[in-house]
Order: structure tokens, then C-alpha cells, then sequence
């Protein structure tokens, strides 16, 4: 039997402006969707009406967001609250044992997967960043990958961050062995995905061999934002097209959202810069396919992106 499409929508685009659970994935329903992704916005005011979706069959949760539901006391989206790439052991513990909280209530909405941040190369001081960043800003979007200082930074800057990656991949990878078996228990498991910002791990030349190194566990496996490889692609920093050829077997899922021609993620799906056409030859069946959006897009917007990505499956 063919492996079913999962397509759904991540609750980022509304949680926001719900107070009801039951309400939020209601809505979510009546666009169309079977299914939904619990991102990191999720308070823990939301919780009892989300169960109650669940229960009474309202909609399928595809997947969840680390930290899901948030910490108490904490009640906006916050995926790198704590890090499990920090080298403060107390943070590592935070982790540990807010990542254990959303397993279990993976396991309680009977949801597979549970993207995960991995967390960032930590600097006491200055931010390796800062000059790449400074440019970005004078620069038009399109003179990125061919401006021969601001490629430079870029080298410079990756230079910089590759020497200080390995320790906190050594403690990434602790902290995915000690939540493993309760992971594996439950029947969960962590889509790492890959990041936007610059100093967030794993460094995109590194994704493919990380996940390989803790393939052992059996409960890691990628996760690809369109969004964020595109303007990693934009940046210089990867080929998009190369970086799904290195990744896409490792892959559980994508997170679907475009890029403007401003360079802002999570808009309409094929409004701007991502190559859609390319993103498909990568795409399984067995792939769950979340459309994220930004919670300022219309009803419209995310119907489109829906039709867009409909018609684009059977392309």
C-alpha cells in the first residue's frame, strides 16, 4: 500500500490569537486540512481544548514543534529557550526535561515527530556575526552571492564557527541519547531542522554527517525548511538544489513557506524566491509536508498556498 501524503498546517499562523485549542484546530479544520502541526506557541491555556480536538476527531496532529506545549509561565514562541548545545549544564538539564514534557504529549496527540532546534555555537563576548549581518542589510537581496566582500564575511564567519562546532555537537549529541529511549518508548521521533541563522546548529555543511552520528539512536532523522535553506542559499552559505541532494534520504519532513523578494520567510507559498519546481524531485510520499506560515497572512493566503501545494504534488 502507498505511503498516504500527509499536508498540514502548523498552528504558528493562529495560535496567537486563539484562547481555545478546540477553536484554534477547528479553524485549522474548516480550510480543508486533516491534519495540523502543534508549533512552539502552544500555552499551556490551549492544551485541554486541543485534547478535546483530538479526542473527538476533529483533525490528526502530523507533528509537534519542541517545545511543545510551552514551558508555564511562558507564552509566546520560544523553540531556543533552552539549548542542548549549551555549554551550561543547568540549560542542558531545562532541555532535557522540557524536551521529555513534549514527547509525552507527542505521544498523548499521537503525533510521530517532534521538530527539534538544536540549539547554537555560543560566544561570551562578540558576535562572530555581526559584520555578515551589517552587510546584509546595505545590500539588495540579489547582490548577496555575488558581492565579493560580502562573500568574503561569509568564509570568514564559517571559518570561524567550524572551529568551535565539534564540542557543541558533543553535547547535542548527549542530550539526544539521554531523551532517546523515552522517545523511542513512546514512538516519536526528532526531525532536526535545519536553521536560518547563522550560528545555529548543525552548520549546514555538517547536517548530513550529524544526523548520521546519531542514527544509532533511532529516533533522529532531518527536517528541511524551504524557507530557511533558501535564504542560506541566497546568503552563499549553500547551494539549495546540492544541500537536498546531500540530505533528502535522511528527511522525515518539510516545513513549506516562501521567501519574499524582501527576504522574509514564511510568506504565501510560490510568491517569491524558493524554486518549488526543484524542492519537488525531493519530496516522498512517506514525507510529512507542514505548510508554516506568518500568523499576518489572510484566510486567502494560506487557501493559495494550500491549492498551490495540492497542484504542485501532482506535478
Amino acid at each position: 500500500m502507498a505511503a498516504e501524503q500527509i499536508l498540514s498546517l502548523s498552528t504558528c499562523w493562529c495560535s496567537s490569537r486563539h484562547t481555545d485549542g478546540y477553536e484554534m484546530l477547528k479553524e485549522i479544520a474548516d480550510l480543508g486540512f486533516q491534519y495540523a502541526e502543534l508549533s512552539h506557541g502552544i500555552r499551556l491555556s490551549l492544551v485541554p481544548g486541543i485534547l478535546k480536538a483530538v479526542e473527538e476527531g476533529v483533525i490528526k496532529i502530523s507533528s509537534t514543534h519542541n517545545f511543545c506545549p510551552l514551558p508555564a509561565g511562558v507564552n509566546t514562541p520560544a523553540p531556543n529557550l533552552y539549548q542542548p548545545s549549551s555549554p551550561n549544564a543547568g540549560e542542558r538539564a531545562l532541555w532535557r526535561r522540557h524536551t521529555f514534557a513534549s514527547i509525552d504529549f507527542a505521544e498523548r496527540v499521537k503525533a510521530p515527530v517532534l521538530i527539534t532546534h538544536l540549539g547554537s555555537i555560543f560566544y561570551f563576548m562578540l558576535d562572530p556575526a555581526r559584520k555578515v549581518e551589517a552587510l546584509e542589510d546595505s545590500l539588495e537581496i540579489s547582490f548577496w552571492r555575488t558581492n565579493p566582500e560580502f562573500q568574503a564575511e561569509i568564509g570568514t564567519l564559517l571559518g570561524k564557527l567550524r572551529k568551535h562546532a565539534e564540542k557543541h555537537y558533543e553535547r547535542i549529541q548527549d542530550c539526544l541519547a539521554d531523551v532517546s529511549a523515552r522517545a523511542q518508548q513512546a514512538g516519536v521521533k526528532f526531525g532536526c531542522e535545519n536553521r536560518e541563522g547563522l550560528l545555529e546548529l548543525p552548520l549546514d555543511e555538517h547536517m548530513d554527517a550529524f544526523i548520521a552520528s546519531v542514527d544509532d539512536l533511532g529516533v533522529c532523522g532531518g527536517w528541511h525548511d524551504t524557507g530557511h535553506a533558501c535564504i542560506k542559499h541566497l546568503e552563499g552559505v549553500i547551494d539549495h538544489t546540492e544541500f537536498l541532494e546531500k540530505n533528502h534520504q535522511r528527511l522525515l519532513g518539510f516545513h513549506l513557506h516562501d521567501v519574499s523578494e524582501e527576504g522574509k520567510d514564511h510568506q504565501p507559498i510560490g510568491s517569491g524566491r524558493v524554486d518549488w519546481k526543484m524542492v519537488r524531485k525531493y519530496v516522498r510520499p512517506d514525507h510529512r509536508l507542514i505548510i508554516e506560515l506568518s500568523p499576518k497572512l489572510t484566510v486567502e493566503q494560506v487557501q493559495e498556498s494550500k491549492k498551490y501545494i495540492e497542484k504542485w504534488l501532482k506535478e
